[in-house]
């Protein structure tokens, strides 16, 4: 059996105000033309489908065009909701799709397997919805659970209880945070407490294959436990993590080999640093003209309407940000005290600049023109 891993489509995110319905489009079709190319059995989405728990009509749209193409392509689907989704919604989705396609968002089925058979027997799939603590211990009053940790091991001593029932091989899939995992700063929703809602590994023992979700970068934290990431950039953070999925094969005797599969970049990330005018003119930032932008200015002082300049040389252009070099030390003085020390009005409008300017002073043509203009006030005052 031939199984295709991926998650976190979080179909309907933006981009620095950027929507992304088409290049998602456009790389899930390429996820599409993949497994049609390898002869994918099963595709499993491990949560995140949707980036907010209430999407606009048009993500629905890409979702049932998404899901009817990985149909087509003779695959069965497995999708579970993650943090990001209303398990509500996306469960209502699933009473208006075919025959195949499995929509895992009930607290209640966890333990309870969808099984799919190939020439060696049947494999059972585990889907484990995002579990908050606070919304389904209900469910289980006899287990304390008070973290995400717990819940998460709870689930899955559920699933190994029917899987040593049932026998067989084995597929788990969950979204969560598991330990050893290097998250994006900032990218991915923070779903931990502290410690106690980081999962162990150990967590994971059992089944042939556990499909995670919520990292947006590959992981592999074991040969049989991995997260396949985003299939879409959303964040400068990201841009050196490869998009892909992970291809799963099981033999009659468990799991026999896992190869990445890389996905199509609609547009390049990169970050960019300089001066202002090395960023509008350094042959160096050439190959990134037609790449989504981050422009960190290193100039010493703030710079006038640098992303409108930045957008004539890139025209995606997405963020700007000052990040100056060589700022002075500080020396103590406040700029009440600077004011206080000045000796004449050319340093009184120094003084000014320092604190206005982190730090940095009028330049040499700049006090020319300063003692230029207080020279002609005071000529026109003696004048008056």
């Amino acid at each position: 059996m031939r199984i295709l891993h991926t998650s976190d489509w979080h179909i309907g995110r933006s981009f620095h105000g950027h929507a992304t319905l088409d290049a998602l489009s456009g790389v899930l079709e390429a996820l599409t033309a993949q497994v049609r190319a390898h002869d994918v059995d099963v595709v499993i989405v491990a949560g995140d489908v949707f980036d907010s728990a209430a999407p606009a009509a048009a993500c629905y749209t890409l979702l049932t065009d998404a899901l009817r193409g990985l149909a087509d392509a003779g695959a069965q689907i497995i999708v579970t909701s993650g943090n990001h989704d209303s398990a509500a919604r996306l469960g209502f989705q699933s009473a208006l799709l075919r025959e195949g396609i499995h929509v895992v968002t009930d607290a209640r089925s966890v333990g309870t397997p969808i099984t799919i058979a190939d020439v060696d027997g049947p494999v059972h799939f585990y889907g484990i919805p995002f579990l908050e603590p606070a919304l389904v211990r209900h469910l289980w009053p006899e287990v304390p659970l008070r973290s995400q940790r717990a819940t998460l091991e709870h689930a899955m001593r559920l699933v190994n209880d029917d899987r040593a029932a049932r026998g067989g091989r084995s597929v788990a899939i969950a979204h969560c945070f598991a330990a050893g995992v290097d998250a994006t700063p900032g990218v991915e929703r923070e779903i931990r407490q502290g410690s106690l809602d980081v999962i162990p590994l150990s967590t994971f023992d059992g089944p042939d294959y556990v499909a995670l979700g919520h990292i947006h970068g590959r992981q592999t934290l074991s040969d049989r436990v991995r997260y396949a990431g985003a299939p879409l950039h959303y964040s400068f953070g990201e841009g050196d993590k490869p998009r892909g999925s992970w291809l799963v094969e099981l033999d009659a005797g468990g799991l026999a080999a896992v190869e990445w599969l890389d996905l199509p970049v609609p547009r390049r990330l990169q970050t960019l640093r300089g001066t202002l005018d090395e960023l509008l003119t350094s042959t160096d930032f050439a190959g990134a003209e037609q790449s989504w932008v981050c422009a960190q200015y290193t100039d010493a002082t703030p710079q006038p309407d640098p992303m409108r300049r930045l957008l004539t040389r890139f025209p995606h252009c997405a963020t700007v940000v000052h990040t100056p070099e060589g700022v002075r030390e500080a020396d103590g003085l406040t700029y009440a005290g600077r004011v206080r020390a000045a000796r004449s009005d050319a340093e009184l409008i120094d003084a000014f600049l320092v604190h206005v300017r982190e730090g940095e002073g009028a330049s040499e043509r700049e006090l020319e023109l300063i003692r230029d203009v207080i020279d002609e006030r005071s000529l026109a005052e003696v004048s008056a």
